[in-house]
């Protein structure tokens, strides 16, 4: 795409695969579920313009990265390794970058800034804002008692199980299904909504062409490293311990889309505008909800998001 250029990096022990373009301070960009580099190509390429070096890897187990096999591998400590390497070679004289995260990105994102402040200038967030770590319910128990067991989250869990399901429909399906409308419940032998013989309507803002990019991808690599970053949860909740009432103190603005499943989830508007996340990051600029957008906002609205990221990061250089 239009001089993006793609290499690959050694950091914590396995290759992460990124691409860039662009030259000036570093925005890293951090994508989500079920996604790849290729999710930043609109802001990969208007950053770079306005005087930025875009950077945005596949995440350990995505795409053209390394994908390691043990479930154990995918915690946020490990994750949060590789970010910290990849800053220090992609930026090795300040070690420090702008971060843009969105879904599982965006919980990178607070998590980088809560262990390694030191590493991040400034931080955009879309769709999932920073999560309080309940000291006595589990993340998964959470999902469970508020949606039963088919929600999606639950039904990641058994190792093989939910793989065996998106075989049987194909990746083409699986993929199509999530970026045209991503779904909460996955009932088993219904994991769509619609007979598997009808074909999926993409959205307006995803071609054929770029969602079969994904198709392509996810047919060599499966779904089982990023999985493992859901199965993870509960042992993340174990682990974020010491972390408990944290607060983050990086400057950032938060975007997500009224349409949004999480901004739907129980209690979330509440936090969001009534002074609870406000609490846990005091350096909170800015929250903005995009009316009529859903949860691939920054594929959905990528001008208007381009804009925003622009405008916040230009206030700290």
């Amino acid at each position: 795409m239009e001089g993006i250029e793609h290499r690959m990096v050694k950091v914590n022990g396995i290759n992460i695969h990124i691409a860039e373009k662009g030259e000036g301070p570093v925005i890293l960009f951090l994508h989500g579920f079920p996604e790849l580099w290729y999710s930043w190509r609109h802001q990969i390429l208007a950053l770079s313009s306005m005087g930025y070096r875009a950077v945005a890897p596949d995440l350990r187990g995505y795409g053209d990265s390394d994908a390691p096999d043990s479930v154990e591998s995918y915690t946020c400590f490990h994750v949060i390794g590789d970010l910290v390497e990849l800053i220090n070679v992609v930026d090795p004289d300040e070690g420090k970058v702008f971060v843009v995260g969105h879904d599982w990105g965006a919980i990178l994102g607070w998590y980088l800034c809560m262990f390694r402040p030191d590493k991040v200038k400034a931080l955009v967030n879309l769709s999932v804002p920073f999560l309080r770590s309940h000291p006595e319910n589990k993340p998964i128990g959470f999902w469970r008692s508020y949606y039963g067991s088919d929600h999606y989250i639950s039904r990641f869990q058994e190792y093989g199980e939910i793989e065996g399901e998106f075989a049987e429909i194909g990746v083409e399906r699986v993929l199509k299904g999530y970026l045209s409308d991503f779904p909460v419940l996955l009932p088993k032998g219904k994991l769509f909504k619609r007979p598997i013989d009808e074909e999926n309507t993409l959205p307006c803002w995803l071609s054929e062409e770029e969602a079969n990019y994904y198709v392509t991808k996810f047919q060599k690599t499966g779904f089982t490293g990023p999985l493992n970053f859901y199965r993870n949860l509960n042992r993340n909740w174990e682990l974020l311990k010491p972390w408990v009432g944290s607060k983050i103190k990086t400057p950032a603005k938060f975007i997500m889309g009224d349409k949004d499943l999480v901004y739907g989830v129980p209690g979330m508007k509440d936090y969001i505008h009534n002074g609870g996340f406000q609490e846990d990051v005091p350096s909170l600029q800015q929250v903005v909800v995009m009316e009529g957008v859903g949860h691939f906002i920054n594929m959905e609205k990528p001008d208007e998001i381009n804009q925003y990221i622009y405008d916040f990061f230009t206030q700290f250089h």
